[in-house]
């Protein structure tokens, strides 16, 4: 899995491209221990190149989401295919995350 961040005006855009399962979440999970301890407050993730994702990969975007909740950082996911929102809706994360239909959007929800 490759990952790419970006600051945008202050929002971290986090592009995952590949596959986010159990040999690739170690690597999410230090990709965000750094925002983690710059207590970056406003951060979107962005699904467009990513083609899949296992129960590791929802484990720790949910550790990575209550880690940014506990300071008051605020996640948003954006462009997932319609497998992986499925994916959320039959594990009732969808409720937890707040899922965007794409980056703009997401980011114009911050103001």
């Amino acid at each position: 899995m490759h990952i790419k961040t970006e600051d945008k005006n202050g929002i971290i855009i986090c592009y995952l491209e590949g596959e986010l399962n159990l040999n690739t979440a170690p690597q999410l999970k230090k990709a965000f221990e750094k925002l983690i301890s710059e207590k970056q407050k406003k951060i979107v993730i962005n699904f467009t190149d990513l083609s899949y994702i296992d129960s590791s990969g929802l484990a720790t975007l949910v550790e990575i989401f209550k880690k940014l909740r506990a300071y008051g950082g605020v996640m948003k996911l954006v462009n997932l295919s319609t497998k992986i929102k499925s994916l959320f809706e039959i594990t009732k994360l969808e409720k937890l995350f707040e899922i965007i239909d794409n980056e703009e959007k997401a980011i114009a929800s911050f103001a």
